[in-house]
């Protein structure tokens, strides 16, 4: 079972599940592709503040998450 937890940061979960770099960036998190910024900010940024900073609803990130077999812990 692929677990998320909210409070990981984006590169924790990216290097858990490399997958979930292709669904954010599909999702409107495109700055997580761009050279170097997963291993900097993504060291630091979690989806919750991700999605805040890109004026995406949370709720559409977590549902896509849940539809492709991952289980989200709040």
């Amino acid at each position: 079972m692929k677990e998320i937890n909210l409070d990981s940061s984006v590169y924790e979960l990216v290097t858990a599940y490399p997958e979930i770099q292709t669904i954010l960036f599909d999702l409107g998190l495109k700055d997580i592709q761009k050279p170097g910024m997963l291993t900097t900010v993504g060291r630091y940024m979690t989806i919750p503040k991700g999605a805040k900073m890109k004026k995406i609803d949370l709720k559409v990130i977590i549902d896509q998450l849940e539809q492709l077999g991952f289980t989200i812990k709040e």
